[in-house]
């Protein structure tokens, strides 16, 4: 019954923009952190960008600072990702993350899959960043 559904990856040009929605369902949102990861090919699983439960504090990664942001609605369950200025580099699989707020947002994982309790991942929606 749990699940975290993402949309809005796609194609894009360098500079261009894209607008990732994660909707939850089966828990609520409002009382777990939420984060986008990032996956590439060889890569690690990689903390995009995180917001808390209660005060909505953000946090992002410095190769993202300024370019994307993160935001929630509660009231739909929904969280999201605002990327702008995208770079080829940007080209990877995001995922929607929640973690229970006492455990917080690692900065990498190994895959972005469930490794433990109170925490939901979304299956990826793929970015591919190409002129």
């Amino acid at each position: 019954q749990v699940q975290l559904v993402e949309s809005g990856g796609g194609l894009a040009q360098p500079g261009g923009s894209l607008r990732l929605t994660c909707v939850a369902s089966g828990f609520a949102a409002s009382d777990y952190a939420m984060g986008w990861y990032r996956q590439a090919p060889g890569k690690e699983c990689e903390l995009v960008a995180g917001i808390t439960s209660v005060s909505g504090s953000t946090n992002y990664a410095d190769s993202v600072k300024g370019r994307f942001t993160i935001s929630r609605d509660d009231g739909k369950n929904t969280a999201y990702l605002d990327m702008n200025s995208l770079k080829l580099e940007d080209t990877a699989v995001y995922y929607c993350h929640a973690s229970h707020p006492l455990r917080g947002l690692a900065d990498f994982r190994t895959q972005c899959a469930r490794e433990f309790e109170y925490e939901f991942w979304g299956q990826g929606t793929q970015v591919a960043v190409s002129s």
